[in-house]
């Protein structure tokens, strides 16, 4: 027993986790929560009204024999009742759907903040297809809990009560059914909520995995069609189709199984109670001094399967509660935690005030590691970057040039020491692999200012030598380009990330590699240009390349190992 009650502990703590998680979510739409309350909850007791109405009216024009003029008034009651009911019922849905909205666009802000926070190290090794699942589809999980579970949540914990009540203000025997057949639509609630929840969870993992091998594909269409893999792709797609199905299909049969023993319950329920007034009236059966009116049975009976829908309307929407879990769970899964709005992630360096003839740039016994590696390339290294200086940073490969690149820019935290920026400094990166996205050359550059102009567009292009390629385009800079930069070669993909850097004017630009790939003549023009449009600002460009060294104002020579010694030459 030892062993198992620890993880039984472990998961309520998580589900407690995960049901705060969501009850913050609808934090900025409590008024409307409180609003949707309110509405579902006077509807259920004008439910009351209602039927009295019909049962009085039913008592008075069949048993009594009262004519219908004298019963005009109780008609206007039950139409204004049901118009009542009516209003209150759109209210309580346009409530709970704005509440549902607010807290969907909640999930989203928070997922894709705590998406940017992860940095792009991060994000470049996961599956983007999984990720987009947990802003499309896990948003859409969450929203039946909000617009149906909960409002059904309170209903059932008021109008049932308020209807066992009045019932047996007029026939206990009727109120005791209630009360003691109630418990069993809760009780198979919970056992299937279980295998929904876990059901869910399933689904929605596989559907994310679905989501993620099919944006790949997509992603890489055109190699795959070039090395004759489409048909094999075809089948592993149709593959992972066929698990979502099969999980789908999982979720639909225990939504459908637990519907029907709940309807079952429900409806016998009621039956006890239609079984109890016939055999009153037939007088078999004298739990009473009299025999209970015609309009009292009615009263009862009207209100019996109103006492159980609140119920069973919480057991349909318990699979929404099940879904909303089951995608906290999936966020958890795939970001490592479950998004919370106050934990914003580490800054991985420090903004110290402008101090008289203090650096630019500080690193200060720093030690940093690659993302995913599992040994440090630099230890201990330290390094002062003044204003306008052009630094050519040099090694042999894997000695951590891009590595420290990524740390300047932000993008790497150290694993010792610290990396202190002066205040106000915008660093700007271009790295080896710089992300095209499918659209234009001229769309590309202009993420870094979508209202730059087409002049200042086309001399950034001219500076990084995308015009030099461009020129021989049909379109020139209007030329589309595949995803990831498809058609063109790393060397120019490199220039359009440098003409992109360019448009954003940073104080320091940090280049990996911007020479690789070009003949001498364009690594010499660009490099020309480079110095006259960055002259006043400071360059810390990491190469391979003996013309780059000249180029640059002071060398810095990485070691090939951590036992070797930095090396800085003027």
């Amino acid at each position: 027993m030892s062993d198992v009650s620890p993880s039984g502990d472990v998961l309520r703590q998580q589900r407690r986790q995960q049901q705060q998680w969501l009850a913050s979510l609808a934090a900025g739409a409590r008024s409307r929560q409180r609003l949707a309350a309110i509405a579902v909850c006077s509807s259920g007791a004008l439910l009351i009204v209602q039927a009295g109405a019909i049962a009085w009216l039913i008592q008075s024009i069949v048993m009594e024999r009262q004519p219908l003029v004298q019963t005009g008034h109780v008609f206007g009651l039950l139409a204004l009742v049901l118009l009542l009911r009516s209003l209150l019922g759109g209210l309580a849905q346009s409530a709970s759907g704005q509440v549902a909205d607010t807290a969907k666009l909640a999930l989203r802000e928070q997922v894709y903040r705590r998406l940017m926070a992860r940095g792009p190290l991060w994000l470049r090794r996961q599956r983007s297809g999984e990720l987009g699942e947990l802003l499309v589809a896990h948003g859409d999980a969450i929203e039946g809990y909000y617009a149906g579970f909960q409002p059904v949540r309170v209903e059932v914990v008021v109008v049932p009560v308020l209807i066992a009540l009045a019932v047996a203000w007029v026939d206990w025997v009727v109120a005791l059914i209630f009360i003691f057949t109630a418990p069993l639509v809760p009780f198979f609630m919970m056992l299937v909520g279980w295998g929904a929840e876990a059901a869910s969870r399933q689904q929605l993992g596989e559907l994310a995995r679905m989501s993620g091998h099919f944006a790949d594909r997509i992603k890489g269409l055109g190699l795959l069609r070039l090395y004759g893999r489409g048909q094999a792709e075809l089948e592993g797609i149709s593959q992972a189709a066929e698990g979502v199905r099969v999980r789908t299909m999982k979720v639909l049969r225990i939504a459908f199984l637990s519907s029907t023993v709940l309807e079952f319950f429900a409806s016998v329920s009621v039956a006890m109670v239609a079984l109890y007034l016939g055999l009153s009236y037939l007088g078999m059966m004298s739990l009473h001094a009299t025999v209970p009116t015609l309009g009292t049975g009615m009263f009862c009976l009207l209100l019996a399967p109103e006492f159980y829908a609140p119920l069973r309307r919480l057991a349909a929407h318990y699979h929404d509660r099940a879904n909303a879990l089951a995608a906290a769970a999936e966020v958890e899964r795939l970001l490592a935690d479950v998004p919370e709005d106050e934990a914003p992630m580490p800054v991985p360096v420090d903004a110290e005030p402008a101090q008289r003839h203090a650096p630019m740039v500080a690193l200060r016994s720093a030690t940093l590691r690659p993302q995913g590696a599992n040994h440090d390339v630099l230890v201990g290294f330290s390094l002062d970057i003044a204003d306008g200086q052009r630094l050519a940073l040099v090694g042999p490969s894997g000695s951590g040039k891009s590595t420290l690149l990524e740390a300047l820019a932000g993008w790497l935290p150290p694993r010792e020491g610290r990396i202190v920026l002066r205040d106000g400094l915008r660093v700007g990166y271009a790295g080896q692999r710089p992300y095209l996205f499918h659209g234009s050359i001229a769309d590309n550059l202009r993420l870094a200012d979508p209202a730059v102009s087409d002049t200042r567009l086309q001399a950034v292009a001219e500076v990084a030598q995308v015009m030099r390629f461009a020129r021989h385009l049909p379109q020139g800079l209007d030329t589309v380009i595949g995803e990831r930069g498809f058609g063109l070669s790393g060397g120019e993909a490199r220039r359009i990330g440098l003409a992109r850097l360019l448009l954003l004017e940073p104080d320091l630009f940090l280049l990996d590699e911007p020479t690789a790939f070009l003949d001498p003549q364009t690594e010499a023009d660009l490099l020309q240009a480079l110095a006259s449009h960055t002259r006043g600002r400071t360059v810390l460009m990491a190469t391979h390349s003996e013309v780059a060294m000249r180029w640059a104002d002071q060398i810095i020579r990485l070691p090939g190992s951590v036992s070797e010694e930095l090396e800085v030459l003027p």
